[in-house]
């Protein structure tokens, strides 16, 4: 696994259009591994979309990736996460298809969602939870926000890393 203050995996990805996706190019690059099927990333999913909204403005790009096993689990098909980005669920974030596993892996993603922020150099900065409950809206993803405000001001966030809360990642038998 990427530690905290190391060279967060490179990689490119499609969307649900055919488009490549790379992270890097930004001040701020914040990964989520997330899915479609998963109680605790559709909690998370309005608040992880403010941010990306909210710094936008500031150059911050976020890149939404499913790696989860469709064929076990057809709610995370290339058709049903089409269908989300069709209904203007994912705003202007891209909806990625991590197909092999292969980028959940190198990050060691545990959860949906999984939250890692990358600063403009693409080192890992933090990694974790949007914020300390999933039920609670009023958390408004404060450790997310919190560590792209760091990255963005050149600081170290605290905490750099928090417990990922969220539906195990469905691996391919």
């Amino acid at each position: 696994m990427t530690a905290i203050a190391e060279p967060a995996p490179t990689f490119a990805l499609p969307d649900t259009g055919g488009t490549t996706h790379e992270p890097g190019g930004a001040p701020a690059t914040v990964v989520v591994f997330t899915c479609n099927h998963c109680p605790y990333a559709l909690a998370w999913h309005d608040r992880i979309m403010a941010v990306a909204r909210d710094y936008a403005a500031r150059g911050v790009r976020m890149l939404a990736i499913n790696p989860n096993d469709a064929e076990r689990y057809p709610r995370d098909s290339l058709d049903a996460m089409r269908a989300r980005v069709q209904s203007s669920e994912f705003d202007s974030v891209p909806y990625l298809r991590d197909e092999s596993q292969d980028v959940a892996r190198a990050y060691n993603a545990k959860t949906t969602p999984d939250v890692f922020v990358l600063d403009s150099n693409g080192i890992l900065r933090y990694r974790g939870s949007p914020d300390a409950d999933y039920e609670d809206p009023a958390q408004n993803a404060s450790y997310l926000r919190d560590a792209v405000d760091a990255v963005l001001d050149g600081r170290d966030p605290d905490p750099a890393e928090t417990t990922p809360v969220g539906c195990s990642i469905k691996w391919k038998p």
